[in-house]
């Protein structure tokens, strides 16, 4: 779970949209930062919490579109709400195909930004939650010696014990003692896991 609570950022260039959205927020406990522009948004610390981004398609400046494709290319992560007051179908494509999870045309109902937002912080807790995972598999893949490495792979690759003291010139019993290690350490409770924990790492398997 993440401890630190979630934001949703908000760019709009009215004040009073701003206002009324901030409002509305605040009545389900959300904490909300505002910007009026893109600048603005890009100078500011990005919060530490799970977060999601609401923000207008036409701006004075750079515009949401624009933003979208910038944050894309930092790989910078952060589930995004649209909300324009002029949509047509062209901008719309644009933004659903940038991954947008949401576009919504003013005048929209309340529920509506309620409900996209509450699936912008879950989609971002959710991505949090599986690089901490990434995070401490890799952890624990370091901790791994070079020859439990070695066997490891030849294991995920479906090779038998014996097998693999044949192929790297060792016998079968210390195969058995590095498998255990090697399992214990990686906290995998059988082969498939195992495997899955390979191919999340991408780590290359070496052909039987």
């Amino acid at each position: 779970m993440d401890n630190a609570n979630p934001s949703v950022l908000l760019i709009d260039d009215d004040p009073e949209f701003r206002d009324s959205v901030v409002r509305l927020l605040r009545t389900v406990g959300l904490h909300t930062l505002e910007f009026s522009s893109v600048p603005d948004f890009l100078k500011a610390d990005p919060p530490e919490g799970p977060t999601c981004l609401v923000l207008d398609v036409r701006m004075p400046g750079r515009s949401g579109l624009e933003l979208q494709r910038d944050l894309a290319a930092a790989n910078r992560q952060v589930p995004i709400i649209f909300i324009t007051a002029h949509a047509d179908v062209p901008m719309t494509v644009q933004a659903m195909k940038g991954g947008a999870i949401e576009f919504l045309t003013k005048p929209f109902r309340d529920q509506d930004l309620l409900d996209a937002v509450d699936a912008g912080l879950a989609r971002d807790r959710a991505r949090r939650e599986s690089e901490r995972a990434l995070v401490a598999l890799r952890e624990r893949f370091d901790t791994l010696s070079s020859r439990e490495r070695e066997i490891m792979l030849h294991v995920v690759a479906g090779r038998l014990n014996k097998q693999i003291a044949h192929d790297i010139g060792i016998a079968e019993s210390t195969v058995k003692v590095h498998r255990t290690n090697l399992m214990r350490k990686m906290k995998a409770r059988s082969l498939p896991e195992l495997s899955r924990m390979a191919d999340t790492l991408n780590v290359s398997r070496p052909q039987p």
